[in-house]
């Protein structure tokens, strides 16, 4: 058997392959392939997102047969989950989770119920132990079609995330090292990012080695109340791992400047000092660190980038209309104990950004024509200073180039590497609880989405039995039609009736109920995980006496 891996390189990236609807999608998943097979270093796992065809996850082995020789494509749905799994070693199981709430039917040109939206799991084994296993749950959870308070699928990404969880941490628990990947469409230390990290030993690998990245878009609440220096284009890419909507994306331009692009044409580029308020991080890589115990050392995070930004060498286009997330995992040995005094464990510390300043211009002097400016900005603002002399923060520090200690306390703020640490510390541990008031907010997000879904169904199931009375109307009509075209729009209103209203008379009686009944499930969860993290007994299952998910808000 070959040597066992002192590293692990892991490669995520959302293909936009969706069929039909996204633009040259055959010419770029394909050099997406010869990307990834020329990469360096090169990628041991690849997680794949909206590889919605086999014949662009095809495409993709081709090109990448000799380096990762091992992959599966994941089923799901009426059209597909989009969801790939490449590996450098074998794949030993591999099972498609489907996500109990993922979206309406009645939202069908949003399509995500459709393509049944789950988790890929995949089994990987890298050596000859029983610990050295590699478990990889890759995902692209429900989009946010919806914004703000009323985000009516929020409830269901939390649910999603919350799934996520118990999944890494079941593997997590069996021993093996456990990477959750793919575009969980939620910024940084959102609700839905919380909950992962939460209750699974993982952590987010961007924000272990760039603690000060940002929270979202400048816009965003959470970024806004930092009160940071709007950041440019490539301090979003260096320090915030902004994959998403940032202005490299060729996919992001006006159509205007994708007019620029084309073959044959001048390459066009953007200034690394262009001002980004949109770019923002969607796509992440969760790390546990494997049965440390068992293994006399675990795995830490050394690196991690934003990769595959590169354009396609013909069409000037960039690859997708998200970059890659890249990180590399080391296995680090445990630290031999003091034998004055037991180990203690100690958070990574957050650097703290320099007080030097960079000062960034919008549009260098010696821009050319091709150089793309993607931000207007008014005259005035250059003269009263507001873009001119923006300070963006020193990027935070860079563990590949730090001492062992930083690695020895990534290794130790896992608790069961050391016997010393103290579960309950938060500074000592990977895992960082949810506060009592983060399950309120749950709650209280859970509850008015059932209010909502409960009045849907009401309004559904009347519009079934409106139907019926109507049709019953137009067909005894038929019979006192003093024509024959009178006949027939009776007889239309009639069909066009029935088929609308018995449409919505099954969506109440099957969606609808079965989502509540998910509901009904996901709020016990929730209830009982508020208990134990409360110190509290596990909550008691109550039973209402109901069985179709119509139940009363509890207090909590």
């Amino acid at each position: 058997m070959e040597k066992l891996p002192t590293e692990i390189s892991i490669v995520t990236l959302n293909c936009w392959g969706l069929k039909y609807i996204s633009k040259l999608r055959r010419e770029r998943l394909t050099e997406i392939g010869r990307q990834l097979a020329a990469a360096d270093p090169q990628p041991h796992i690849v997680a794949l997102q909206e590889c919605w065809t086999q014949e662009d996850y095809h495409s993709i082995r081709r090109e990448t047969r000799f380096i990762l020789p091992y992959g599966k494509f994941y089923h799901s749905g009426a059209f597909g989950g989009g969801l790939a799994i490449l590996s450098r070693w074998p794949i030993e199981e591999s099972t498609m989770f489907r996500y109990p709430l993922n979206g309406r039917p009645t939202a069908f040109f949003r399509g995500d119920w459709f393509v049944g939206k789950g988790v890929a799991c995949a089994k990987i084994r890298y050596g000859p132990e029983p610990k050295q296993v590699i478990e990889v749950f890759n995902t692209h959870t429900h989009a946010p079609y919806e914004h703000g308070p009323n985000d009516s699928y929020l409830c269901h990404r939390m649910a999603q995330s919350w799934e996520m969880s118990k999944l890494l941490r079941g593997a997590a628990e069996r021993g093996h090292l456990v990477i959750g990947v793919g575009d969980f469409n939620t910024v940084p230390l959102s609700l839905e990012h919380r909950l992962i990290t939460a209750h699974a030993p993982v952590r987010d690998v961007w924000r272990v080695l760039h603690p000060e990245s940002s929270l979202g878009p400048a816009d965003h609440p959470a970024e806004k109340a930092r009160r940071r220096p709007i950041p440019t284009a490539e301090f979003n890419i260096q320090e915030n791992g902004a994959a998403s909507d940032g202005p490299y994306n060729t996919w992001r331009w006006t159509k205007q400047q994708q007019k620029l692009l084309g073959p044959g044409k001048p390459a066009a580029t953007i200034p690394p000092d262009t001002i980004d308020t949109r770019g923002k991080r969607l796509d992440y890589i969760f790390a546990g660190s494997g049965d440390i115990a068992a293994l006399n050392g675990g795995w830490v995070i050394r690196h991690a980038n934003v990769g595959m930004m590169m354009r396609h060498p013909e069409l000037g286009c960039s690859l997708s209309d998200h970059f890659a997330v890249e990180a590399t995992l080391a296995f680090h040995p445990l630290p031999k104990p003091s034998k004055t005094r037991p180990l203690k464990p100690t958070a990574v510390p957050a650097p703290r950004p320099d007080s030097e300043t960079i000062v960034n211009s919008l549009e260098p002097d010696n821009a050319d024509a091709s150089t793309i400016n993607t931000t207007p900005i008014p005259s005035h603002a250059f003269h009263n200073g507001t873009y001119l002399h923006i300070q963006t923060p020193t990027p935070s520090e860079d563990f590949s180039t730090s001492a062992s200690k930083h690695l020895n306390a990534q290794l130790l703020s896992f608790p069961h590497a050391n016997p010393h640490a103290n579960p309950h510390d938060p500074a000592a541990s990977a895992v960082i609880p949810l506060p009592s008031t983060a399950y309120d907010e749950i709650l209280a997000t859970l509850h008015k989405y059932v209010r909502r879904e409960r009045s849907q169904r009401r309004w559904r199931a009347r519009h079934f039995f409106a139907s019926v009375v109507v049709t019953t109307a137009c067909l005894v009509g038929v019979w006192f039609s003093p024509r024959n075209y009178v006949a027939f729009i009776l007889m239309l209103i009639s069909s066009l009736s029935l088929v609308a209203g018995t449409i919505d008379g099954l969506l109440a009686l099957l969606f609808f109920k079965s989502e509540l009944r998910a509901l009904k499930e996901f709020e016990w969860e929730i209830l009982n995980a508020k208990a134990v993290s409360n110190g509290a007994a596990p909550v008691q299952d109550e039973d209402t006496g109901e069985d179709d998910g119509d139940y009363e808000e509890r207090r909590w």
